[in-house]
């Protein structure tokens, strides 16, 4: 996706106006082939491994023209073989093995291309498609101007575009292991793209050819190239040093702010190495190409920038791990790119850009941001795949999506949460590869031994955030604290956290706790060893909450503390729930994790509840004032 950041708070009701506007385009370009969805089936039938694009650009010409040779392996036998390829570009030729191949060019931006004989599957075959014609303006996906009186062409595929300027296979299921590109314009442009720059060679009639490769598994819309009179920036960055370039504009060239930030970049990606692991793209490079556009997009080993602040580059310097590494799978699981990307200007913020003080008062934006509005998921659901506006929502997708990573890690502790995501974009079956929501719940678990499907299911597939009431009364050296909890949408029904508390004694003495709340109205007890001035709650933002109240209630029963012995075992069940802690018949509900009531009965004590013929899955159980999620196996 289309990256924006701005290293603003944001206010409680309205999104910063960039990442507003960046999501605008995105949109755009999102509706041209909102049909196809995350895969096209006409192209399920085969593994592309490899494309060279050998193409002629002139950026002062709105025009692109070559060939594109792909290698691929049929994953079964066929006949025919589909890429998808904008109709407003014209293909002249398709050749195979030194014969030329008939082919139709469809209304669904596809060519289709037929075999003489049907190929064998699991052999690896090539063809080479030439083609020529000015891409469709629709998307923005290819685009040119003026820089300083010169000509600048570049472009961004993200997320449906890079069919309107090459042929490709855009389905979110297969990334390309290998990429050449090699552009042909007059010799006084440079061309900046993906990868390791392998030559620039001087050709007759003033013409230049430059070849860029890439050899890392790349996504169509993450392939990438801007032409112009750039300044080339040569330099190092890591430890080991790999490669740092930079194309600029000559403006951008003279002007001090934006040159320290670029240089910037060098520190950032140190802290991102220490808390996300080795930079991806090592053996190649990371560096950046300016463009036109305003904002940013993360294409893989060089971000395009239309901007130099730190916030940008730092968000877009995210993506070479979560986005480009590990793809999104589906838009359905948008956060895992932009949530994640989100997630780098925590970290940005916190490590270098701001104080404690400012760090907090960004937290408090953001938290007020996501809570302005009581619903909306993390995680975009197929019916609202048609609603661009769902999927790039920059309350939900970005903002949101990194405050969960945020309570993930209150709920880990930073070592843990650090290693779990170095893990995630590690594991053999991931990296280099498409993920989605599953994906990283499961390496969660392999990671640290805790199970978030719960956290998920309220925080990603759920909706909304609790307001808490927490009271709280000492009796010498015991604190007696009670949560009440109540949700903005009726798709959670409890949120089950660790509760941040921060206990203020009359003498400047400080006491914290993690009071794990589990279920409405639950009591806990702690020993605090001083006079209690003051309690606060989410003193350090730790979690989403909206409208929380905190206050001294003397009226609080230390004895009912002491008869919180509520238990609903065992959880994953099979056929038999048992309660404990109800000692009279007493009726209870079971709600499916949508809000459908399932079941209504009476609980009898000491008598399992018979679920043997509820359908797998996640369920609510309300008893008296407990709201306790069960599985059912």
């Amino acid at each position: 996706m289309l990256s924006v950041f701005v290293f603003q708070q944001f206010c409680a009701q309205n999104e910063n106006t960039e990442r507003k506007a960046m999501r605008m385009k995105e949109m755009k370009s999102f509706t041209q082939k909102m049909a196809v969805g995350n895969t096209n089936p006409n192209t399920l039938n085969y593994d592309l491994q490899y494309q060279r694009l050998d193409l002629t650009i002139n950026p002062a010409v709105y025009n692109v023209s070559g060939s594109v040779t792909s290698h691929f392996k049929p994953n079964q036998s066929m006949s025919n073989i589909y890429f998808d390829l904008d109709n407003q570009l014209t293909v002249s030729q398709v050749q195979y093995h030194g014969s030329t191949l008939a082919f139709q060019q469809l209304s669904t931006k596809e060519i289709k291309i037929n075999f003489q004989s049907a190929l064998a599957a699991n052999v690896l075959d090539s063809l080479t498609i030439t083609y020529s014609g000015a891409p469709a303006t629709a998307n923005n996906a290819f685009f040119n101007g003026t820089q300083g009186g010169t000509s600048v062409l570049s472009t961004l595929s993200e997320p449906y575009g890079a069919q309107d300027w090459f042929p490709t296979k855009q389905s979110m299921n297969d990334k390309i292991e290998r990429v050449d590109v090699k552009i042909t314009t007059p010799s006084q442009y440079s061309v900046a793209s993906n990868g390791k720059l392998m030559s620039e060679t001087a050709l007759a009639n003033g013409q230049k050819l430059t070849f860029w490769r890439t050899q890392y598994p790349t996504a169509a819309y993450l392939v990438a190239f801007s032409v112009t009179n750039y300044v080339k920036l040569t330099d190092t960055m890591g430890n080991p040093p790999f490669p740092f370039i930079n194309y600029i504009f000559p403006s951008t060239s003279t002007n001090t702010t934006s040159m320290s930030n670029i240089d910037w970049t060098k520190t950032v990606m140190n802290t991102f190495e220490t808390y996300f692991g080795p930079y991806p793209f090592r053996n190649e490079k990371y560096g950046h190409m300016e463009f036109q556009a305003g904002g940013g997009m993360e294409h893989q080993t060089m971000s395009s920038m239309g901007a130099w602040s730190r916030g940008l580059i730092a968000h877009e310097l995210t993506h070479q791990w979560f986005g480009d590494k590990v793809t999104c799978g589906a838009w359905n699981d948008i956060w895992l790119n932009e949530g994640f990307a989100t997630y780098g200007e925590h970290l940005a913020n916190e490590k270098l850009l701001m104080s404690n003080a400012d760090f907090l008062n960004y937290l408090l934006g953001q938290k007020n941001y996501i809570t302005s509005a009581t619903g909306g998921s993390v995680y975009v659901a197929d019916a609202n795949l048609t609603n661009v506006g769902t999927i790039f929502n920059g309350r939900l997708s970005y903002s949101k999506g990194g405050y969960v990573l945020r309570m993930i890690k209150w709920i880990l502790g930073d070592a843990a949460f650090y290693q779990a995501l170095q893990d995630y974009h590690s594991r053999p079956a991931l990296a280099y590869n498409y993920v989605k929501t599953q994906d990283f719940n499961a390496s969660l678990l392999t990671s640290t031994g805790k199970d978030f499907t719960e956290f998920f299911n309220d925080w990603i597939y759920g909706q909304g955030y609790p307001t808490y009431d927490i009271r709280w009364k000492q009796v010498g050296s015991t604190v007696t604290f009670r949560a009440a909890q109540t949700q903005s949408s009726n798709t959670v029904s409890f949120f089950e956290m660790p509760l941040p508390i921060k206990v203020n004694g009359t003498g400047g003495q400080v006491a914290y706790f993690a009071l794990n709340n589990t279920s409405n109205n639950q009591y806990f007890l702690q020993t605090v060893n001083f006079p209690v001035a003051s309690v606060e709650f989410n003193y350090e933002y730790q979690i989403l909450e909206k409208n929380s109240t905190v206050a001294q209630d003397n009226t609080l029963s230390v004895s009912e503390a002491g008869k919180d012995t509520f238990a609903l075992y065992p959880n994953p069940a099979k056929n038999e729930l048992n309660l404990k802690g109800i000692g009279q018949p007493t009726d209870f509900t079971i709600y499916s994790i949508d809000g459908k009531l399932v079941r209504k009965e009476t609980y009898q004590p000491e008598k399992p509840v018979n679920i043997s013929e509820l359908v797998p899955g996640t369920y609510v159980l309300k008893i008296k004032d407990k709201n306790v999620k069960f599985l059912k196996k």
